[in-house]
């Protein structure tokens, strides 16, 4: 069901606690032959196990941008994991050879799969991980990808996706969704048609699957990423309020999908 911007906007602000060390490390991991690398990031000052959250890079690949959402998790008080769906060291050079890059991935939903399922594997294989409480989150590709972990039927509480790719070539596999799901929107984003939304929704209420759709409006692609420029009529672009509200509702969805006091960072 799409939802009215102000749902979330309800939640106030809070600080998060001063007494947050963050850790960081970059994690080597594989599925099959290939040789993953990732980044892990949690609050040294924490004791015991956390909530796990997978955040899934845009088509760049795992970058700094990707970092800096973990790094923002993990002073929420959960461990995040930033996952490497391309392989260590394959990072594009130019958005022409992230666009090939990611069309592997896009063409072949199996192995997008499979890859992100071997990155939330080895979140939950982290001795300070609850593996019985995890989520994933993506941005442009890594939307997709999270989409697409969902629809596998992957053993996570909810997936999130911000401006990503909603189209799925095997729409059927809805029915195999068990956790919930949030997309965050830009409504004026031209690589995701109204049509495509509408195919979406139409997709997750035929499978009544526990989702909800935010679109913002006047936001394009792209809307959280401040390197993204601030030209809308290129079709990728900042956008600050899209930004600030779409951080408010994924911390407001991942504190009741983990039943946890909500600890706010408004980033």
């Amino acid at each position: 069901m799409k939802q009215p911007l102000l749902v979330f906007a309800a939640w106030l602000c809070m600080s998060v606690p001063a007494s947050a060390a963050l850790h960081t490390e970059t994690v080597e991991y594989r599925h099959g032959d290939a040789v993953l690398e990732g980044y892990l990031a949690y609050d040294d000052a924490q004791q015991g196990k956390r909530p796990g959250v997978l955040v899934v890079h845009e088509w760049m690949g795992l970058g700094p941008y990707a970092k800096r959402r973990a790094d923002q998790l993990a002073r929420l008080g959960y461990i995040a994991f930033a996952a490497d769906m391309y392989g260590k060291g394959v990072r594009p050079k130019d958005h022409a050879e992230a666009g090939q890059l990611s069309g592997l991935y896009r063409k072949d939903r199996h192995l997008m799969r499979a890859r992100i399922q071997a990155a939330l594997d080895a979140l939950k294989a982290n001795p300070l991980t609850d593996a019985t409480r995890t989520a994933a989150i993506g941005y442009c590709f890594g939307g997709t990808a999270v989409l697409e972990l969902a629809r596998s039927g992957a053993d996570v509480l909810g997936v999130v996706s911000l401006h990503g790719v909603l189209d799925t070539p095997n729409p059927e596999d809805a029915r195999n969704i068990t956790c919930k799901v949030l997309v965050l929107q830009g409504a004026d984003d031209p690589f995701v048609t109204m049509d495509q939304v509408d195919a979406f929704e139409d997709e997750m209420q035929a499978a009544d699957v526990d989702y909800h759709l935010v679109l913002y409006p006047g936001a394009v692609h792209s809307f959280t990423v401040p390197e993204a420029g601030n030209d809308p009529s290129t079709g990728v672009a900042y956008n600050e309020e899209a930004d600030r509200q779409s951080w408010e509702a994924l911390q407001a969805f991942l504190s009741d999908l983990f039943h946890e006091p909500e600890v706010r960072d408004i980033g």
